[in-house]
C-alpha cells in the first residue's frame, strides 16, 4: 500500500502545482491559454484524487471480506 499511496500522492502534486502556477500566470498576464491549462489540470487532478479515494475504500473492503471468508 505505501507505493499506492506515494504513486497517488506524486500524481495527485504533480498536477496540483503546475495547475496553482499556471492559475497564478493567468492572473498575472491575463493569457487565455493558461487558464485553459490551469482548468484542464485541475480537473485531472480531481480525477486523480477521486480515483485513488476509490482505490482505496474499495482495496481494503476486499482486504476485509477476504479476511473474514478465508481466515
Amino acid at each position: 500500500m505505501p507505493v499506492f499511496y506515494w504513486t497517488m500522492g506524486v500524481l495527485i502534486v504533480g498536477t496540483l502545482v503546475p495547475s496553482v502556477l499556471y492559475l497564478l500566470l493567468y492572473a498575472v498576464t491575463g493569457e487565455e491559454g493558461c487558464m485553459r491549462r490551469a482548468r484542464a489540470l485541475w480537473n485531472f487532478s480531481r480525477v486523480l484524487t477521486l480515483v485513488g479515494f476509490n482505490a482505496l475504500v474499495w482495496g481494503h473492503v476486499v482486504v476485509g471480506l477476504w479476511r473474514i471468508w478465508f481466515s
